[in-house]
């Protein structure tokens, strides 16, 4: 099952840049979770978002290409699939102008009941959400 792909478009700043003169490797993993949680929120309620939370329980993630200050990146995002409490999403960062991919992402994720920080079944009131 993969569901839609959710997109977000920016301009690497100044402050992503590493000593190399390119973005950084940490950065790009912020903006893994960043791209994660701007496509939870679009299609949640403010309801659900205070109901159940995400955890990241490993990232996998490879380098390809460098970025720089200036350039235009987009972030795709998309869940790959869905079993019990867990969630596969991908990540592509993509340079906008070339179309290099920059940086592929594999990110397990745990559902959480927010009060109580325990582990919860995936409902399928979420996952229509994302289909």
């Amino acid at each position: 099952m993969k569901s839609e792909i959710f997109e977000f478009h920016f301009t690497v700043p100044k402050s992503a840049i590493d000593d190399m003169d390119h973005v950084n490797n940490v950065v790009y993993l912020q903006w893994v979770q960043d791209v994660a949680k701007k496509h939870w929120e679009s299609r949640t309620s403010k309801d659900i978002r205070n109901t159940y939370v995400w955890v990241v329980l490993n990232h996998y993630i490879e380098y390809h290409n460098p970025a720089f200050e200036n350039d235009e990146v987009t972030l795709q995002t998309w869940i790959h699939n869905y079993k019990g409490v867990r969630s596969e999403r991908h990540t592509k960062i993509i340079n906008t102008t070339t179309q290099k991919v920059l940086v592929s992402a594999k990110t397990s994720w745990c559902f959480l009941h927010k009060e109580t920080l325990r582990p919860a079944r995936i409902p399928d009131e979420i996952t229509s959400l994302f289909l």
